[in-house]
């Protein structure tokens, strides 16, 4: 455990309103629902405002205690919130406080939808083809325009002439909203390596919500979410992408939730 991550509560204000903020395992997240991040993120795109906005998923906090800048990332991020019932149970566990949970497959057709044409999405990430099908069903879906598109097959690497041609394209489109498909925690640390060379624009990191978009990939029912068994659907239909993150990831990520335990118990002694 870092000494500047213990475990705490404080307040963040985002957009001129404050939200709880609790520190789990080095990781400050908005104790925000869904409704909130929703309509932050209306007024944000109409004010012509950038932002931030990262999830936490258990994967994330694995990864995240040994990556620097990646905890760096969460620090800085103007919204950054809770991605799974892992996290939630420990924060639970750890703070004595249950974040709210949501991801953005749930609420960024809200979004676009409230936003309607005063939205320009930039789509970076997901298969070839399957990035311009999930583009034009959220453009008829939503009635959002279109900015760009860009597959995720390319060297994402910072200063990479392939990166530097991405930079280039969303600078020229200057989108409103730009939805980063490109995996954990590659999306993660193109975003922390390029943020200060976009124009002001509202960058989620989504995950799979191209493939959600583009019809590929179905969500289960919102029961399945909030009783925690999203990970064992996605797993199901993905064994040999995700086994390992979920089948050697997940005890992993219990052993960091104890060590962290053990270690806010230590210094508690200690004082």
């Amino acid at each position: 455990m870092h000494s500047d991550d213990k475990a705490q509560t404080f307040a963040r204000e985002v957009d001129g309103y404050s939200f709880p903020v609790v520190n789990v395992m080095g990781l400050p997240l908005l104790d925000i629902p869904r409704e909130e991040i929703v309509r932050i993120l209306v007024d944000l795109v109409r004010a012509g405002k950038g932002a931030r906005v990262i999830n936490a998923n258990a994967h994330c906090v694995t990864l995240s205690q040994r990556l620097p800048w990646l905890r760096m990332l969460f620090r800085q991020a103007e919204i950054a919130f809770c991605d799974g019932a892992g996290v939630q149970l420990a924060s639970r566990f750890l703070t004595g406080r249950s974040l709210h949970r949501t991801t953005p497959p749930e609420w960024v057709g809200n979004v676009l939808e409230a936003l309607g044409k005063e939205a320009s999405v930039f789509w970076l990430g997901g298969a070839d083809g399957v990035v311009q099908e999930a583009a034009e069903a959220f453009s008829v879906k939503y009635g959002c325009r279109t900015a760009g598109c860009q597959h995720g097959f390319f060297d994402a690497t910072a200063g990479s002439p392939e990166s530097e041609a991405v930079i280039e394209a969303i600078v020229k489109a200057r989108p409103s909203v730009l939805l980063l498909n490109m995996g954990m925690p590659r999306q993660e640390r193109w975003l922390w390596d390029n943020w200060n060379r976009l124009p002001p624009v509202v960058a989620i990191t989504a995950g799979a919500l191209v493939d959600h978009a583009a019809g590929r990939v179905s969500r289960p029912p919102m029961w399945v979410a909030n009783a925690g068994l999203e990970w064992l659907v996605r797993l199901s239909r993905e064994p040999q992408r995700l086994w390992k993150r979920y089948l050697l990831g997940l005890p992993l990520f219990g052993l960091y939730v104890l060590r962290w335990k053990l270690g806010m118990l230590l210094g508690r002694k200690a004082r």
